[in-house]
């Protein structure tokens, strides 16, 4: 498994203090989609933005869906190990830390599969509109990795009580779990990034 296996963009750090990011797209996105959002999150981070390897109707994904909402699970783990496994790879090329994710929708359903798959791959992880990636996730410990979860109250794709089972689920495995509820849909808003950046910020203080 090589680096080269996922088409993606590197941007190197202009700030040696911010953690380096992943970001992960959603449906129809691609490499270049949330580059913008990582730089107003986390000015100065490292930036590592791969496409989804799968098609869905062209549109680029990080894994398969069977309908909306309903998840090829076995497709689930196995891209997710290949993420991971493209993270190791980029974090020897690169030469960057554990990288916090940024994903949203499909990216980040992907992001929270990687957390329960391979805790270790991710230093922590902001999921924007995320859903339950697996029905019968393995146990994972996650030993206080801190994780944002922004959900919006008007999502016509993710049910609350979902979003709800996600940050629970997220939390037993030992996570530190801040989990918010927005007055959005599916799409971001403007209150997305300002409480992103807000978190970064504070986690990056605790490590410090």
């Amino acid at each position: 498994m090589t680096e080269s296996s996922f088409i993606h963009r590197f941007e190197p750090a202009t700030n040696a203090g911010s953690p380096p990011l992943l970001l992960l797209h959603g449906t129809g996105g691609d490499e270049n989609d949330l580059l913008g959002l990582g730089r107003m999150i986390s000015p100065g981070s490292a930036l590592l933005s791969p496409r989804g390897r799968v098609l869905e109707h062209g549109m680029p994904r990080f894994f398969r869906r069977l309908a909306e909402g309903v998840f090829d699970e076995e497709d689930v783990r196995r891209r997710a190990l290949e993420l991971g496994d493209f993270v190791a790879d980029a974090r020897h090329r690169y030469g960057i830390a554990a990288p916090v994710a940024i994903g949203f929708s499909n990216g980040a359903n992907i992001a929270a599969a990687l957390l329960l798959l391979k805790p270790d791959v991710l230093a922590g992880a902001i999921l924007l509109r995320a859903m339950v990636p697996l029905s019968d996730p393995p146990q994972a410990e996650l030993g206080g990795k801190p994780v944002l979860l922004l959900s919006g109250q008007a999502d016509p794709i993710v049910p609350a009580s979902n979003s709800t089972r996600l940050a629970a689920l997220l939390s037993e495995a030992g996570a530190r779990v801040d989990h918010k509820v927005l007055p959005a849909g599916h799409q971001l808003s403007q209150a997305d990034v300002t409480l992103a950046r807000n978190w970064i910020t504070n986690v990056d203080a605790e490590a410090a």
